[in-house]
């Protein structure tokens, strides 16, 4: 395992995007950033072009070492999925300019890893968040969403590692 991981988490809105920074140093989790992105502009080109800069600016101030993006789900209205497909796109726009390889996650995992239910409420999600961050969630849902996440992949990435090594805990007999 490195001895510091930086994780970008991405909740992608079309109105709203959450984002999240977690370091791991040692298997110790701490929160570096969180926020959201409210783009005040009606047009779509400048909702985007918004979400492309924050996160460009993010990957330039903080270089993680991957970014956790939420996988679109499908939605009843297809306009809607459509409209997250596109702020999905400029994250990986983003991240493909900058060289950073870009994990995606589906939200019921997301929550079953963190609070061991696939549909947990927010308010779940990011009190477990706080609790593993060390920290008070004081930050808007999304950036929530967003910080767990990166949480997500640093967890599943870390398994990933051990069941590599032949680590997965089970034992021969």
């Amino acid at each position: 395992m490195a001895a510091e991981r930086v994780i970008l988490g991405v909740d992608p809105g079309s109105r709203c995007m959450g984002y999240g920074l977690v370091r791991e140093r040692s298997g110790v989790l701490s929160l570096v950033e969180a926020g959201v992105v409210r783009p005040a502009e009606e047009a779509m080109s400048a909702r985007l072009g918004l979400m492309y800069s924050r996160i460009t600016a993010l990957l330039q101030a903080h270089s993680p070492q991957a970014v956790a993006v939420e996988n679109v789900f499908f939605a009843r209205n297809s306009a809607s999925a459509l409209k997250l497909g596109q702020a999905r796109g400029a994250v990986l726009a983003a991240c493909g300019v900058h060289g950073v390889e870009v994990f995606g996650y589906e939200p019921t995992l997301v929550k079953k890893s963190l609070v061991g239910a696939g549909r947990a409420e927010k308010s779940q999600v990011s009190f477990m968040v706080g609790q593993l961050l060390g920290v008070r969630p004081d930050w808007a849902e999304d950036a929530g969403d967003a910080l767990a996440l990166a949480i997500c992949h640093l967890n599943h990435s870390r398994f990933l590692a051990a069941v590599a090594a032949g680590q997965d805990g089970a034992t021969r007999l």
